[in-house]
């Protein structure tokens, strides 16, 4: 099985329901199969539509997985059949629909598919945006619609082929309108609610913006692979570089206007962290506000390490295809520019090629302090000036001189020949002020030092010029070269403490993944690639850092330099603290459901102690006085008795029966038979024990619910009673019904003290009861069963603040489907 290629995975998207995914998903599997593929119909739900039922004429199927489950009978994509029967291509419909239990290998659809990609089948699958895993929340805000099942979006983003099936907002609308989508009976409530105008535009937009960052992704590997430098306008992206200084907020704001201008344009802001120097002039608290305002604006804020700031930019705007790049004018003046040289704007732009600079004046454009020169250690230039100033500047001083012999005497002409080499020795190092101070000394001998004209070593006087030219040459140059080495340490442990102290900002603010920091690495670096390994590679293009035991950091591109591997290092640190920190909480994740048991456990142990004797008792002592022969009992005290009795092991009943059904829900093996339910055959029953309970509204105009009748009775009976017993003497409870958006709403309103401080988190909890100061009125299972048995019929059941004062209980469950067969809850949850 191993040697078998992997099956490729093609995935039609779309932003809604109805845009028609399964029937370009069908209109594929039927050219396949008429170019003489082997197509086969793992699973397709054509929602009772004509046209995508057309579609599926000819094509082979396989014979779907009937199962059963809590009463119900249901069908599932037969995995086993389809990899038995080996197809070329399998067609497989709603990729993250969640399996009923039994029914298939795995949870979740998609790991089915997993399955048939690993045997070399081709899938075809379909997936709507609400249906990611990154969307969920977003999705929902939207639609105030939550979302039960969901595929990671890794699984997609994996995909060989991402189709994106779109339609206008108002085109699905009138395609909804027209029926070709929902039931008659369903197309107002859906055009009003989950199909609104502005709903379908929001979705539409996310998934194109979700398609555009897979599209960038795919891009952007195809120019790594293919070593491509140049930039391609495929999209704006607009880097800025910060240098810590007080220009920067403007030009942040300039950069984000410069991206606005173009729809999906991307902010990216830049520090260099030089490892000279100029690093020493950064402000880490401006860096700080602007990062900031950075992200208040959308954008990204990025930092690299490089000597060179200039080329540092250009190479990560070619990484990060940029179009445009946003500096800022020099704040250094004409004479400060004249002596140090062209700066970094103006190398910038002769080393952008095809990027456009953007050179933006502030107002602290030259009037700056003097900043150091770009390259503070002795680059080639001077490694080559310093030697040639050692020869020509004595030469030129002595020209100069000759022409005013006799005016000048020599102590000042052995001054000015010492000042020149001195110069020399900044310049060039001790190498170069040797050669200068050989030079000078040989020069004043022979021009200024009497006889004139001829070499007088035999004096001792010009024995002992030329040895203090020596001396004071090598001492300036020796105090030049110590100066230029610690600071260039200096400045490189500031650069190395900045970019540490930005990642560890990053790490504390939260927004650091594993995924996150190998990509933050790769980019500080000015890598190619930054991958988390468990041995490390043999290649010698790669670097390879280990992290923790069993764990390696390899990045790929240019060897870094020795300073780089000590920052690297911390790098690899902060990675294997997060893989730490991540193996930690999926251990104590899985320790929690263990915990929770445990405390349930404890709590019930607890509470049975006291609750369940307190029935027992009373019955007891009614039905022991029932049996006594020493007393003569009238009717009225026998009935009284009987009644005690009887209402002591009712409940008792009720008590042993919400904890065998929590006791179900935990385990997941409550049995349930759902099925369109009117609420006119529940309310009724569940409202008898509850003669303050006070319906509201219409119930013959509600659509039928798809529930359990008796766990729904109990349901709404835990919690009207909950709401009877906290209201105030004489206040009713009102109970409530509405459909919306597929989903019928019932509120239970009170007018009672409402929820404590802090009480929502635990109003769910078992064996607690919120204000009680004693537990002799109940274990408080009413709302962990009544939430419980409301999760496991697919529903959700979430308090609200009653308007004025109280509580309401909002319970959501979905409406009855036309011909679909009745389906329980993927999930069943317990009480929380």
């Amino acid at each position: 099985m191993n040697d078998v290629p992997r099956g490729r995975l093609k995935v039609y998207l779309g932003a809604a329901p109805g845009v028609g995914k399964t029937y370009r998903m069908l209109d594929e599997a039927q050219r396949r199969a008429s170019r003489g593929a082997d197509v086969v119909v793992g699973y397709v739900e054509c929602h009772g539509r004509p046209r995508t039922e057309a579609m599926t004429a000819g094509l082979a199927s396989v014979a779907r997985l009937r199962c059963g489950y809590r009463g119900g009978e249901f069908e599932e994509m037969d995995v086993a059949a389809v990899l038995a029967r080996r197809p070329a291509v399998a067609v497989v419909d709603e990729f993250a629909h969640t399996n009923i239990p039994g029914g298939g290998r795995h949870p979740k659809r998609w790991q089915d598919v997993e399955d048939l990609l690993a045997a070399g089948v081709d899938v075809i699958t379909a997936v709507n945006i609400q249906h990611l895993e990154s969307l969920k929340d977003v999705v929902e805000k939207i639609t105030g619609v939550p979302q039960h099942e969901t595929v990671p979006d890794d699984v997609v983003r994996k995909a060989e082929q991402i189709e994106f099936v779109d339609i206008p907002p108002e085109g699905l609308r009138r395609r909804m309108a027209h029926g070709n989508i929902y039931a008659p009976e369903k197309v107002d409530a859906a055009l009003a609610n989950y199909f609104r105008p502005g709903n379908l535009t929001a979705l539409r937009q996310l998934a194109l913006l979700w398609v555009a960052d897979r599209v960038d992704e795919a891009l952007q590997s195809y120019r790594a692979e293919h070593a491509i430098g140049g930039v391609w306008e495929t999209r704006e992206r607009v880097v800025v570089a910060l240098t810590g200084g007080p220009e920067g907020d403007t030009l942040v704001r300039r950069a984000a206007r410069i991206a606005d201008r173009s729809a999906g344009g991307d902010l990216l802001a830049v520090h260099v962290a030089r490892s000279d120097s100029l690093a020493a002039g950064v402000s880490p608290a401006s860096l700080a506000r602007q990062r900031r305002l950075v992200e208040d604006l959308g954008g990204s804020y990025h930092s690299v390490v490089g000597d060179d700031v200039a080329t540092a930019l250009v190479d990560f705007a070619r990484a990060e295809n940029a179009t445009q790049l946003v500096l800022g004018t020099s704040r250094r003046g004409r004479l400060e520019r004249f002596l140090t040289g062209p700066g970094t704007g103006e190398t910038v732009t002769e080393l952008s090629g095809d990027i456009d600079v953007h050179r933006v004046t502030h107002e602290r454009a030259g009037r700056g302090t003097l900043l150091p020169s770009r390259r503070r250690t002795l680059s080639t230039r001077r490694l080559i000036a310093g030697p040639v100033a050692g020869l020509v500047l004595p030469v030129l001083l002595t020209v100069a001189l000759a022409q005013v012999r006799g005016t000048v005497n020599l102590t000042s002409e052995a001054l000015l020949f010492l000042l020149a080499v001195v110069g020399v020795a900044c310049i060039g190092g001790v190498t170069s002020a040797v050669i200068a101070s050989v030079t000078a000394s040989l020069l004043l001998n022979y021009w200024f030092i009497p006889p004139i004209g001829q070499f007088t070593l035999d004096d001792p006087n010009a024995l002992l010029a030329l040895g203090v030219f020596a001396v004071v040459a090598a001492t300036v140059a020796a105090v030049v070269d110590r100066s230029l080495r610690l600071s260039r340490r200096a400045a490189q442990a500031t650069a190395e403490a900045e970019t540490m102290s930005s990642l560890a900002g990053s790490i504390v603010r939260g927004g650091q993944t594993i995924p996150a920091l190998l990509e933050r690495t790769r980019e500080t670096f000015g890598m190619d690639s930054a991958e988390l390994v468990d041995e490390p590679p043999d290649g010698a293009d790669a670097t390879a850092v280990p992290t923790g035991p069993g764990n390696y950091l390899v990045l790929r591109g240019r060897t870094p330099s020795s300073s780089e591997r000590r920052v690297l290092a911390a790098f690899a640190a902060h990675v294997g603290s997060a893989v730490e920190r991540a193996r930690l909480a999926q251990a104590a994740a899985e320790v929690e459901p263990v915990r929770a048991a445990d405390r349930m456990r404890t709590a019930l142990l607890r509470a049975v102690g006291h609750d369940l004797r307190t029935p027992l008792a009373a019955g007891w002592a009614a039905v022991t006085s029932l049996r006594s022969r020493e007393v003569e009992f009238s009717p009225e005290d026998r009935d009284e008795l009987l009644a005690t009795a009887e209402e002591s092991m009712a409940r008792l009943s009720r008590l042993v029966d919400n904890l065998l059904d929590l006791s179900r829900l935990e385990a997941g093996v409550l049995t349930l038979n759902l099925r369109a339910t009117a609420l006119e055959e529940v309310l009724p029953t569940a409202l008898a024990d509850t003669p303050t309970a006070e319906v509201h509204g219409e119930l013959e105009d509600m659509p039928p619910l798809l529930a359990d009748p008796p766990l729904l009775e109990r349901v709404i009976a835990n919690l009207v009673g909950n709401a009877a017993r906290y209201s105030p003497p004489g206040a009713r409870v009102l109970v409530t019904a509405s459909a919306l958006a597929g989903r019928a709403e019932l509120r239970i309103i009170d007018r009672g003290p409402g929820l404590p401080a802090g009480g929502r988190d635990r109003l769910f909890e078992p064996f607690q009861r919120l204000g009680d100061t004693d537990n002799t009125t109940g274990l408080g299972l009413g709302l962990a069963l009544a939430r419980g048995l409301t999760e496991a019929m697919d529903g959700t059941l979430t308090p609200e603040d009653t308007p004025g004062g109280g509580l309401t209980m909002v319970v959501s469950l979905p409406l009855a489907g036309r011909t679909q067969p009745v389906r329980t809850a993927q999930h069943v949850g317990g009480a929380t």
